[in-house]
């Protein structure tokens, strides 16, 4: 018996029922058999209502005892609301949250193939700087910094070293212990998935490399890391200079690494679009995301892609067999 698959419809206030349906129409039935969604039953019962859209969700209590249904089976999660699209922070807030925290806990049981939550507004988190990688890897109490973004479709992987934090802390938080550990978390999950050894760019963190004066990041911090990850016999070339690497530079790697959220996801999704999943390497189970937000202004609008999230399903649908 395949293991199951695990959505998190997210944020309430979203266009996270849209794309669920919209992938739900394009999967086999052998696939959603397997596919199990956590959110509030009236509520997304309501949404599709309102989108126009016909399908009839059941409710599952107990996942591991259910018939393998290939309807849409709902985790009911309490959520108070007057209107579909229009909830109270508050209320959001706590439903993200108590959905994100099921997931994790059963996303631990060796049943389960992978998680896949659904964009989330990060200030329903509560916590400052913290995004869905930072909250799941805090649940699996995994060392500080071990967790790694990934950002990967079948063309180019790529990965920033540090995550949800402003641009003026980049500096502060930049360490040769930080790069040489994410890489090799990195190198381990790419060896394990290919059965090879990628090809990895590393980005420098100022324009034009700081021109490599003694002073500068790439001098103290990005070189020695990387010198010491190729005495391991990593294959690894940089730094490289971030302003024309994704001209043409970046066909050369297998995996493209910044020191920073948008210095790499910007250029990444010029050129991928929707064509792209979300991972974060480092935790206890597989957990993968689309690669957009919530798209308030996209809401009843019925224009939204599911590209990203059926390919989610794809990732851990592929990994299930």
């Amino acid at each position: 018996m395949k293991k199951k698959i695990i959505i998190i419809a997210g944020d309430p206030r979203s266009i996270n029922s849209e794309i669920i349906f919209k992938c739900w129409k394009k999967l086999s039935n052998n696939i959603k058999k397997n596919i199990y969604l956590i959110a509030n039953f009236k509520l997304i019962k309501e949404q599709f209502k309102l989108l126009n859209y016909k399908i009839n969700p059941i409710i599952v209590k107990d996942i591991f005892k259910s018939d393998n249904s290939n309807k849409l089976k709902v985790i009911n999660i309490k959520l108070n609301f007057k209107k579909p699209f229009k909830i109270e922070k508050k209320d959001s807030s706590k439903y993200v949250l108590e959905s994100l925290h099921l997931g994790h806990n059963l996303a631990l049981n060796k049943n389960i193939a992978g998680i896949i939550n659904c964009p989330i507004d990060k200030r329903l988190l509560r916590r400052k700087n913290i995004g869905v990688t930072e909250l799941l890897a805090s649940k699996c109490k995994i060392k500080k910094d071990s967790e790694v973004m990934i950002i990967k479709n079948e063309k180019l992987i790529v990965s920033p070293l540090t995550t949800h934090i402003d641009i003026k802390n980049i500096t502060k938080k930049l360490s040769r212990k930080l790069i040489i550990s994410k890489i090799e978390t990195i190198n381990k999950w790419y060896l394990k998935l290919y059965q090879k050894k990628p090809k990895i760019g590393i980005l420098g963190l100022n324009p034009h490399n700081a021109e490599l004066k003694n002073n500068s990041e790439e001098k103290k911090i990005i070189i020695p890391a990387i010198n010491k990850l190729r005495k391991k016999n990593f294959f690894l070339k940089g730094p490289l200079v971030s302003d024309t690497v994704f001209i043409k530079d970046y066909k050369n790697f297998d995996i493209i690494i910044g020191m920073y959220h948008d210095q790499i996801l910007t250029p990444f999704k010029t050129l991928y679009k929707f064509k792209a999943i979300n991972l974060t390497l480092g935790l206890k189970y597989v957990r993968v995301s689309p690669d957009h937000g919530v798209a308030v202004d996209k809401i009843l609008k019925k224009k939204s892609n599911p590209e990203s999230l059926l390919e989610c399903i794809k990732y851990i649908n592929k990994l299930n067999k």
